[in-house]
């Protein structure tokens, strides 16, 4: 399996009630209620981590439930928000534009470096 990263787009709103969150799409102000599970999900979905290590040391660790199922279950459920607008979706970490620009610029200064 490839690695699979998510991020929350910066298109919504969110807001943590209790053991859940209520996210607000900046695209057409549909509202969506996000379990405990998928609270947990939301929260550490940073685009850095693989949803895959989110699954084993956060879900697993709190839900009980096997890993297997949690995986297949946490990647239908990311790709149901992606195609939202809910969530960012890559195949490699994804990076908050601030952090990208630095990245590309230290990329220039090292090769410029003799």
């Amino acid at each position: 399996m490839s690695a699979f990263y998510i991020a929350r787009s910066s298109a919504v709103a969110a807001r943590r009630l209790g053991d859940e969150y209520v996210v607000m799409s900046a695209v057409d102000s549909t509202l969506y209620t996000l379990n405990e599970v998928g609270a947990v999900l939301w929260e550490a979905a940073d685009g850095r981590t693989p949803l895959a290590e989110i699954v084993a040391r956060k879900i697993c660790a709190q839900f009980a439930v096997d890993a297997d199922t949690a995986l297949r279950d946490a990647e239908e459920f990311s790709r149901s928000l992606g195609q939202r607008g809910i969530l960012l979706i890559s195949s490699a970490p994804i990076l908050p534009p601030a952090e990208e620009q630095v990245s590309r610029a230290a990329a220039v200064a090292a090769e410029q470096v003799p």
